[in-house]
């Protein structure tokens, strides 16, 4: 848990403007270890998820007659009424929340569809606006893994749901997140010749987040000498890959980790000069022809 604790502090202490966390991150205890840190940095600005659970979460939820156990046994849940006990829980933890990300509203066990998966967004979107009219979150957005990628939905049917779920042209929907790696390589070459969802997004006025920049770690393996000499020579492994996500067009925030200032300090001075389109396409190229 001390590593939750030490990775916040380091990124905020070094200026990033925002961590990202959920309820069942860190065995279920990543906002309780970050409430302290955030009370500390009181600019610092969080996102967190409504959807997913721990089991013993999953036990409170039905205790509190939130869940049934069947929907408790699921693991994740977008009901409304979820949604919002999920919010209250992180809100009383974590003090404060910029951002609340409806957390893969793709995940369907039960194969019901995209139909289902609209619907399971704007149950959470009339729960998170509330929240929001209410000034208590910032907004709320879709953190997705294979959503978009997929096509189970799309930046515009997004925000015609959080219309919907407004009631009006007026909503709080302002984030979306998505995986942006040299290995889930597809947003970054379509923002390259203009179009996909980061270039959506952006044109909608969201605040965009590429999560798992490094792939849980496996994009390292991949990472030649030759590839990182050809991103930016004289940079370490990882700050090759996360320069080619950060410099995507269309994407405001790279969501990574540092244990430590040395690290954090390589990862952000690398950010700070991004890649030119062309540098990025010869990068993607060479992937893409190898």
């Amino acid at each position: 848990m001390r590593a939750v604790r030490q990775a916040a502090r380091t990124a905020l202490a070094a200026g990033s403007p925002w961590v990202d966390t959920a309820p069942h991150y860190a065995r279920g205890r990543a906002h309780e270890e970050l409430g302290p840190v955030l009370r500390e940095y009181p600019t610092g600005r969080v996102t967190t998820k409504a959807g997913f659970f721990t089991e013993e979460q999953g036990r409170t939820a039905v205790a509190e007659g939130v869940l049934t156990r069947e929907a408790a046994a699921e693991g994740h849940s977008l009901e409304r009424g979820f949604v919002r006990w999920q919010t209250e829980r992180s809100l009383a933890v974590l003090g404060r929340v910029d951002l609340v990300f409806v957390h893969n509203p793709e995940h369907d066990r039960h194969g019901l569809g995209r139909a289902a998966a609209h619907d399971r967004v704007r149950e959470a979107f009339i729960a998170l606006e509330e929240f929001a009219q209410a000034g208590r979150i910032g907004g709320y957005g879709v953190a997705t893994w294979s959503g978009l990628a997929s096509g189970t939905f799309s930046v515009p049917e997004l925000v015609l749901l959080a219309r919907q779920a407004a009631g009006s042209s007026e909503h709080h929907f302002t984030g979306v997140q998505m995986p942006v790696s040299l290995i889930t390589d597809a947003p970054i070459r379509q923002a390259l010749n203009g179009g996909g969802p980061l270039v959506r997004a952006e044109d909608a006025g969201l605040i965009t987040f590429g999560s798992a920049p490094l792939h849980g770690g496996e994009l390292l393996d991949a990472m030649t000498p030759e590839l990182v000499n050809l991103i930016r020579p004289g940079l370490s492994a990882a700050a090759a890959a996360l320069l080619a996500a950060g410099s995507c067009p269309g994407l405001d925030v790279v969501l990574t980790s540092a244990s430590t200032r040395e690290h954090w300090d390589d990862a952000a001075k690398a950010l700070a000069a991004p890649l030119t389109a062309q540098e990025l396409r010869r990068v993607t190229d060479e992937l893409a022809s190898g």
